[in-house]
């Protein structure tokens, strides 16, 4: 297959789109999967008979995994190639999701837990890297938009499949499994584009955290907000005496905003030169629309409006901060920080639901958008702390 062209300065000069087609599929399978497996996983285990507080603690797992897993996913990509690691990763998961079916005894699904979530975050590093590589400069935005929205459709499709196939019996895992090693379809035909990594990265992975904060505490703050925003809205909508049904819907409302915005974003980062003014603009409007959530939570409409654009703004600080990213580092550098991203992401996933939950117990039920706000807020004093201390990468 031929590569695709570059420019004088070693660049992508157009749009790869079987490189892109590849990792963009093949993440989107694994999307699917896991929209499928982790209610089905928390409803198997409730049914159980097994406490919240352990069904938290085994689903935190997925956190632990992505932050053990990423600083090693740039070895195993220099070592054996990153489509090869890929489909060794595409594997695990697959067996993994199959194996939950078969682990009758409840300490099995931690170490499942890792390995899958493990697989996945390789994965998810591995397919954005690939992406990053092969957009170029004047597109990646858009490149980028185009993948998140892909993945976001993948994530929406997996909750419809639960409720097809239900919780009961080994089909909903046979399905799962067999989703995601479809994902080995397109990595395969396109295995000889993916980039080749044959220096590795010059730095310490810890060094990438800081390397491009712009980027990273932008993830930090969407892993955060996202994943601790998600789980602790029904919460919070009730206790707001909104209905199970009404809280549910706001929350697709919010999905479908998240995905509406992708792509705009990209576009419009493609536009500018550099793209930190953006990501500071979108956690302002963050701080301000969960500022503002106290005051339309007691109307329907106007909540659902307001989520809508707030979904865009959490998934433009992913979008945006990874293009950002790509921007400015190339080959092993990219991957290496591309996996400190996705570090960053995880430790959000965990810093969210609990900070979040705590201010929830300490300032009441206001003390969700306060949370919210400051998630968005820390990433603003990141933002503005870089015109005072400048980085040669930003």
């Amino acid at each position: 297959m031929p590569q695709p062209t570059t420019d004088e300065n070693g660049h992508v000069a157009e749009i790869h789109w079987p490189s892109l087609i590849a990792a963009t599929a093949a993440v989107s399978a694994v999307g699917i999967a896991m929209g499928l497996g982790l209610p089905l996983l928390s409803i198997i285990l409730e049914k159980r008979g097994i406490s919240s507080t352990l069904i938290g603690l085994n689903a935190a797992m997925a956190g632990v995994a992505a932050m053990v897993t990423a600083p090693i996913t740039t070895k195993c990509a220099h070592d054996f190639g990153v489509a090869r690691s890929m489909m060794i990763a595409v594997v695990i998961a697959a067996f993994s999701a199959i194996c939950f079916y078969y682990a009758d005894q409840f300490w099995m699904w931690f170490p499942l837990r890792f390995t899958f979530h493990g697989a996945t975050t390789a994965l998810f590093i591995l397919s954005e890297f690939w992406i990053n590589e092969a957009a170029p400069p004047r597109r990646r935005g858009l490149v980028l938009g185009i993948y998140a929205t892909v993945l976001a459709v993948g994530f929406a499709i997996g909750p419809m499949l639960f409720s097809l196939l239900g919780s009961d019996g080994v089909l909903p895992f046979i399905v799962g499994a067999l989703i995601i090693m479809t994902a080995i379809i397109p990595i395969f035909l396109a295995r000889h584009e993916s980039p080749k990594l044959d220096s590795k990265p010059e730095r310490h992975f810890f060094h990438y955290i800081f390397l491009v904060p712009s980027a990273t505490a932008a993830v930090f703050a969407f892993g955060a907000v996202s994943v601790g925003g998600l789980s602790l809205f029904p919460i919070y909508a009730l206790r707001e005496q909104m209905t199970e049904s009404h809280a549910a819907i706001l929350l697709t409302v919010m999905g479908l905003g998240n995905m509406a915005f992708q792509i705009p974003l990209g576009m419009i980062s493609d536009r500018m030169r550099d793209r930190r003014p953006l990501l500071t603009g979108l956690a302002v409007l963050g701080v301000l629309g969960s500022l503002t959530i106290p005051f339309l939570i007691g109307n329907w409409m106007m909540t659902a409006v307001l989520l809508f654009m707030w979904g865009g703004c959490i998934s433009g600080l992913y979008t945006v901060g990874l293009a950002h990213l790509g921007a400015r580092l190339r080959g092993a550098d990219l991957v290496a920080a591309n996996a400190a991203f996705i570090f960053c992401y995880a430790v959000g996933t965990v810093a969210g639901p609990q900070g979040i939950g705590a201010a929830m117990d300490v300032a009441g039920n206001d003390g969700f958008a306060w949370a919210l706000a400051g998630f968005f807020g820390f990433y603003v004093v990141v933002s503005g702390a870089r015109w005072f201390l400048p980085t040669k990468q930003g």
